[in-house]
């Protein structure tokens, strides 16, 4: 079969010129930025865990100024009301008329810091957000802006105050993903660069909205053959049978696994997916939708544990098939 890359050579130059604005500003995070663009193109949400101080701020401002995409960020504490993220009907005693104050979320790249501080009433006036992308506000629907996206930290400490999320609405993140520090090198060269202050006003716009919708619609268009479906159908069956996953990933979940690979295959120069984009996603796009058994708590066992011991024991379709 032959595969002609029609889009692909204009837009990878365009992302290697992406990158190098992201460098301006963050250091050693190109895996991370990669993903978060794979989220964005494949139409979904990414929750990004980590201590406080670790660039998760730094990073979506960076990534939403190379986008040319309005930026709004909402900091979630326990007093947070569902009006503060929706918005409201406010009355005017001038006209003596209610008009509409629209809330942060009506923006392309919504950050919500400290998701798990939130009440889980005002976690859940996210969700149709996430979802459908639009607010319903007083009998109205108001659609958002396209593009959309939810990028939400939340702190894996388990401190006083915090609210977890429930599995409903862990599931409408596309992406889990966790930062790390970065290496001792990686430090000091933030601090060369950005030891003062972040200089965002340096990134140049690389792409604009309606760029990144063109980029969303070809996404869709990237070929993945009947083997890898079924490979990815054969996974999801894996964490639903093991031994001590309580419940495995959800339909959903495999749909959004396809929608990455898909997106992934694009942004690394193909417009037809293989094998190693199922093995590169599968990690980031289920480690929270599963959940485990006490044992797995008590032995230290992680999702990302059973995961890859999943991917090590399915059964690969034929290579040859695959990469035609």
């Amino acid at each position: 079969m032959n595969h002609n890359n029609y889009m692909l050579p204009a837009f990878i130059n365009q992302l290697d010129k992406f990158w190098e604005q992201m460098d301006k500003v963050i250091v050693g995070r190109r895996k991370e930025l990669k993903f978060i663009l794979t989220a964005l193109l494949s139409e979904g949400h990414v929750l990004l865990e980590d201590l406080p101080g670790t660039g998760k701020t730094t990073m979506v401002k960076a990534f939403s100024k190379g986008m040319d995409c309005l930026f709004s960020r909402i900091q979630c504490t326990p007093d947070l009301l569902p009006s503060d993220i929706l918005g409201g009907s406010i009355f005017n005693p001038k006209t003596s008329e209610f008009y509409l104050r629209k809330g942060p979320v009506f923006t392309n790249v919504l950050l919500v810091d400290e998701i798990n501080r939130a009440l889980p009433r005002t976690q859940s006036s996210l969700l149709e957000c996430m979802e459908e992308r639009q607010v319903s506000l007083e009998g109205k629907t108001y659609i958002l802006s396209s593009p959309f996206i939810v990028l939400a930290t939340q702190n894996p400490i388990e401190m006083e105050g915090t609210f977890q999320l429930p599995e409903a609405q862990l599931d409408r993140f596309c992406m889990k993903l966790k930062l790390g520090y970065p290496t001792q090198k990686e430090e000091e060269s933030m601090l060369e660069k950005v030891g003062d202050a972040i200089p965002y006003d340096k990134i140049d716009i690389i792409f604009n909205p309606k760029e990144v919708q063109e980029m969303q619609r070809q996404c869709k268009d990237i070929h993945v053959h009947e083997s890898i479906r079924e490979y990815i159908a054969r996974l999801a069956n894996a964490t639903r049978s093991h031994g001590i996953v309580s419940i495995g990933v959800s339909p959903r979940g495999s749909k959004v696994l396809y929608k990455t690979v898909k997106a992934w295959a694009m942004l690394n120069g193909r417009n037809y997916a293989i094998l190693d984009d199922v093995k590169e996603m599968v990690k980031p796009v289920w480690n929270h939708r599963m959940i485990l058994k006490a044992e797995a708590h008590i032995n230290n066992i992680s999702s990302e544990d059973i995961l890859e011991e999943i991917v090590k024991k399915v059964s690969l379709p034929d290579e040859e098939v695959v990469n035609l």
